[in-house]
């Protein structure tokens, strides 16, 4: 465990890297005994910072959401990060790729929340009543950690190595199945990577509630409005400069994010 001076050292750094562009090594290279609470706690410092600047919050993430990426990290659980408004792009303004260290995208089947879900006692019935639109969604990830050397606590303590997001206009859940939805990502036209829905803990709704149940151990609650990105049914691309992305969901559309 860390002292609350130490946890905002490490906030300090992650932060600076951020802003520079610059990784830093992984946090616990120096010997640093960092559990996931201390990750979290980092974490909150700078989302804490960027919402006293004026920042809002947009919605979360889960992170870790497949069973090979969980046995990877040696973990039982996903983890989650926040999605800020300064975070949300949009399919028609290229992004400047050098904003960012070393940028990824993944594709998700995002949700957007008509009404707030319950806390602690959260369940994947909740989620289903209370969502608005299911909606095609690619999730723009980077490291601050050099080289994505990134372990469970270098990814929490990084806002689950969140950059930015775009999500399309989506549907409304009424008999979709959630489990069965395909996803292609092409980039410059050209298939890259798919993959299907239930990747993603078998269900995205199991995510989803999840996230719900975790967040209000903190004294967070999920509310109506808020864009959740259960995990990616695919693996994560590297983006360079001048490259266009599609991802094409069956049911749900389409969305697209392009950089510059």
């Amino acid at each position: 465990m860390l002292t609350d001076e130490q946890r905002t050292e490490i906030a300090d750094r992650l932060r600076a890297a951020e802003r520079e562009r610059a990784p830093i090594p992984p946090l616990t290279e120096g010997g640093a005994d960092i559990d996931v609470v201390d990750a979290y706690e980092i974490q909150l410092i700078n989302i804490r910072r960027r919402l006293a600047a004026g920042g809002t919050v947009r919605g979360h993430k889960v992170g870790l959401s497949s069973k090979v990426m969980q046995q990877m990290m040696g973990v039982d659980e996903p983890d989650y990060g926040h999605l800020l408004a300064d975070m949300e792009l949009r399919p028609d303004v290229p992004v400047a790729a050098d904003r960012y260290c070393r940028p990824r995208v993944e594709v998700e089947t995002g949700f957007v929340l008509g009404a707030d879900l319950p806390g602690e006692d959260c369940t994947e019935a909740d989620v289903l009543a209370a969502t608005e639109r299911v909606v095609p969604a690619i999730e723009l990830i980077d490291s601050r950690i050099a080289d994505w050397r990134i372990g469970l606590a270098d990814t929490i303590a990084d806002n689950a190595s969140s950059a930015g997001f775009v999500i399309g206009a989506g549907v409304p859940p009424a008999g979709l199945d959630l489990t069965a939805i395909d996803a292609t990502l092409y980039r410059d036209g050209e298939a890259v990577v798919s993959g299907r829905s239930d990747a993603v803990l078998g269900d995205p709704l199991i995510a989803v509630a999840w996230l719900a149940r975790k967040v209000a151990s903190f004294g967070v609650r999920l509310h109506a409005g808020h864009v959740i990105l259960p995990g990616s049914c695919t693996r994560a691309v590297d983006v360079t400069r001048g490259q266009s992305f599609t991802a094409e969901f069956t049911a749900l559309g389409s969305v697209s994010l392009s950089f510059k």
